[in-house]
This record gives C-alpha cells, structure tokens and sequence, in this order.
C-alpha cells in the first residue's frame, strides 16, 4: 500500500513540478492571492468573485508553478475577478473549511465590502473545503462548484486506513507524505503555525466513513443518502446557494500524459468495475446540478500535468480543462452570480 500511495504522491508531485505557467498575481490576501490579466472578453464576468481551492497537497502557487494549470489566467482574460486560496494540504476539511472562511472574510475587508458573496470552486479535498463554508456561511456563498469533488470519500484513503495503527507501513507513508507536505508548504510560502499539516487527519476525512460522516452534517447539495449511481445531481440551491459538480470518467492511457499510467493503475486496483478517475469513484463525487463526466483522470481536472491532458488530446470529442471552467464562470454569470 505504502509503495502505491507513494506513486500516487510522486505523480502529483510530478504534475506541480513541471505545470509552469506565467500567472500575473497582484495583491495577496493573508493566504489568497488575486489573479489578473488583460480581459479580452466579459464572458466570465461574473457578479462575485471567483474563489479557487485546492486538494489534498495541493497550494496556489509553488515557484512559478500553478495547481490550477492555466486556469485562473483564462477566467482572468474572460473578465472574472479570481482568487486563487491556500489551504492546510493534509487535514481535516472541517479545519480546512475555517482557513478557507477567514481568507473569505480577509477578502471582504480588502474589498471594503462586508457583504461581498463568494463563487467557491474546489477540486478534490477543495471540494468538503468549500462545502463547509457554503454549510456554516452561506450568506457569504453565491454557489459551490465541485470538480472531481472527494465528497463521498475515496476507497484509496480506505485502504491505507487499513494499514496496521502505529505500524511500519503506516509510519512510512505518514513520514512520506508530511515529508512531501512541509517542502510543498516551504516552497509555496505556508506558514504552518497559521495552516498546520496533520496527514492523518487528512486520512481520516477522505475514507469513505468520512465522506458519509461529514455528509450527515453538511448534506447540502448531496444526493440523498443510499442514492444510485444512476443519480447523478442534488438538490440544485439550498440556504440560497447554487450547487454544481463535474467529475473525470477516465483512467485512460496517453503517452503524453506522465499521470495516467500510475492512476490507472491505482484505479483498477480500488475502484474495478466503477467508472474512476483514478483516485475517487466517479458516482461519488456528485453535488448538485451534475454538468458531466469527461474523459480525464484526477489530475487532468484541474488541467495538469502541462496541459496534457487526456480530454485535451481529442478536442474534437471534449473541451480543454481551462474552457470547462471559463463555461462555469458564464453558467454563474448568467445565474447572476
């Protein structure tokens, strides 16, 4: 297990190291930072501001390197005004959730607008993030979008808890990953005394016990409990925010692509028989309005690694990544959000 969490880990680090991108970044707010670019259109100009939150070991930027691969640039060109947030990488998403509330709040007071609502867009752990907020403020949401949301956990996270407690092979990976968390969080100027780094925590939310655990408290937006695969949206606005997801359907291989043979390979491992993207079953992950499945893996959803992603090599059956998010900030927009 230890050997194919740390491929896992490798492959994302991978992913961050080589998605440079040149992001015009102007002020920062406490652990958010302002996007902008020269808008070419209005067409994401939405009435709030777009706020995007990384997963699991993720961060805004990291010398040069952008999660979001190309992402907050291309909202940026299309009139939205985009904050990029930087959250713990390993913990609880209820802890990850109040980091994410008070960079809201810091917003707001640079905004010199108490009242300014927020469209809140996570990806993997992002997404729990972003549903707290959305659940414990909801005056301060306009919507959460989730893309290949953990929302109901991942069988991946299952089967590390299943290593033995305070064992060799647990031991390993913990040390592995907050070794991989602190040079992450080095490089992309965390300060971990403001946003702490607990691995296990971060195991413990994104089982699948800890996706149910934290949907019978923040059930917002969630398919009923017990629901099908077959359903594939909740309920659209609760509390006056709008939910949405789209999910990766693919594990595919590209030879262009460095994330795709380690992910399909972990992805045939826990998830045989279901629709994956690697490291989340795909029927689990809905929230909301469903807006699609596409053809990318866990890491092709927020367009890494450069840009290659699998979707990306057919533009004649799918969007590029970055136009799926421009197509969201429009779908806000016109929802006069």
């Amino acid at each position: 297990m230890a050997m194919k969490w740390n491929v896992v880990l490798c492959c994302g680090l991978a992913a961050a190291t080589m998605a440079m991108t040149p992001m015009a970044r102007a002020a920062a707010s406490g652990s958010s930072t302002l996007v902008t670019a020269r808008a070419a259109s209005d067409e994401a100009r939405t009435r709030y501001p777009i706020v995007l939150v990384h997963g699991l070991l993720g961060f805004d930027n990291l010398l040069g390197v952008d999660y979001f691969y190309g992402i907050p640039d291309k909202l940026a060109g299309a009139g939205a005004r985009v904050y990029v947030a930087q959250v713990s990488g390993t913990n609880t998403s209820e802890i990850r959730g109040e980091q994410l509330l008070q960079e809201l709040k810091t917003i707001r007071a640079l905004e010199k607008n108490p009242t300014l609502k927020f469209n809140l867009i996570g990806h993997s752990q992002g997404a729990p993030t972003v549903r707290y907020v959305a659940a414990v403020a909801p005056d301060m949401v306009a919507s959460v979008t989730s893309v290949g949301g953990a929302n109901g956990g991942s069988k991946v996270a299952d089967l590390l808890a299943r290593l033995p407690e305070g064992g060799i092979a647990q031991g390993v990976v913990v040390k592995a990953v907050g070794l991989l968390t602190s040079v992450i969080g080095f490089l992309s100027g965390k300060d971990p005394s403001q946003l702490p780094e607990v691995p296990l925590n971060a195991l413990a939310s994104l089982t699948t016990a800890g996706g149910a655990a934290f949907d019978a408290k923040f059930p917002q937006g969630r398919p009923a409990q017990g629901s099908s695969c077959s359903v594939k949206s909740g309920a659209a606005v609760v509390n006056g925010v709008r939910y949405y997801s789209w999910s990766g359907v693919s594990t595919g291989f590209s030879l262009f692509d460095p994330s795709d043979a380690p992910l399909s390979a972990l992805g045939t491992l826990a998830f045989f028989g279901e629709d994956n993207d690697g490291l989340l079953a795909t029927c689990t992950t809905r929230l909301g309005t469903h807006l699609g499945d596409y053809r990318q893996n866990h890491l092709d959803e927020v367009n890494q690694v450069l840009g290659n992603t699998y979707g990306s090599q057919f533009p004649y059956y799918e969007k590029k990544v970055p136009e799926l998010f421009k197509d969201q900030a429009a779908r806000l927009k016109s929802a006069g959000l």
